[in-house]
């Protein structure tokens, strides 16, 4: 794991209350109208299916909960940046159970509706300070939070993937604080200033060692929209394929980043 120690930026605790919500609304309004057929489709999650991708959204919202459950811990021993970081260690696990939850869950409308509610409740209850014992060590649940908007944005795509038609829209705090979270992510892997990343309108960071550049346009840039760049940190779109469909732009000897990507598996 790269060394995240270095300050994060701050997000506003209401904006991504009511994001991770309004995210998990809208995947839910596209869901209801799903026929056993279209859940039945094949998603790029492996062998997992639309039922099975559906269901693992909504564990990714309940793991809140289930870290509420367990003893808070003594202290924070984690930042937010060192999250994407520690998202493939428990992969087999997640398989396991996200199996189990789409066996058990036939009504996945009243599933997600059950998610919905249980996290408002929970948010109501429990202090945005409050410690959890996650998979990348103690964290506040705000911060905890923000990571939701990740695990909820990329999964919506790779629902709209899956399932020809569907257009599960994004909601825009939501998709600002995936795209800053793993813009921040690859700083944090590759620090430096010689290479400038643009996610616009939502991210800019420096990022690479080498030169830094004081004033005028950077020697290195690299600049694509907040969707293509979520695909490439996560491994959903190659950077070789990205530049060859012009979805990525990229200028400058330092501005290579396919040695840096995918930062989460």
């Amino acid at each position: 794991m790269p060394s995240a120690k270095k300050r994060a930026r701050s997000y506003d605790p209401v904006k991504i209350r009511a994001a991770v919500l309004a995210q998990l609304e809208r995947v839910r309004e596209g869901v209801r109208g799903l026929t056993d057929e279209q859940l039945a489709l094949p998603t790029r999650l492996g062998d997992w299916t639309v039922r099975e991708l559906v269901a693992h959204i909504g564990m990714a919202v309940t793991a809140i909960g289930r870290a509420l459950e367990r003893p808070e811990p003594a202290r924070p021993d984690a930042v937010l940046l060192d999250w994407p970081f520690a998202t493939a260690a428990d992969s087999s696990a997640i398989d396991e159970f996200t199996r189990r939850l789409a066996a058990e869950h036939t009504d996945l409308d009243a599933y997600l509706a059950g998610v919905e509610k249980d996290l408002a409740r929970q948010l109501d209850e429990h202090p945005g300070a409050r410690l959890l014992a996650t998979n990348a060590g103690a964290l506040p649940l705000a911060d905890y939070l923000v990571t939701r908007t990740v695990e909820l944005v990329v999964h919506t795509d790779d629902l709209n993937a899956a399932v020809p038609g569907l257009e599960v829209p994004f909601e825009r705090q939501a998709l600002a604080a995936c795209t800053r979270l793993l813009a921040d992510a690859l700083a944090a892997k590759a620090p430096g200033g010689s290479t400038e990343v643009r996610v616009p309108p939502y991210a800019v960071v420096q990022c690479v060692e080498g030169p830094r550049h004081t004033r005028g346009t950077p020697p290195n840039v690299v600049e694509t929209d907040p969707l293509t760049w979520m695909r490439l940190a996560t491994g959903r779109l190659a950077w070789k394929d990205a530049l060859d469909e012009a979805r990525v732009s990229a200028s400058g000897e330092r501005a290579d980043l396919s040695g840096l990507l995918p930062l989460m598996r």
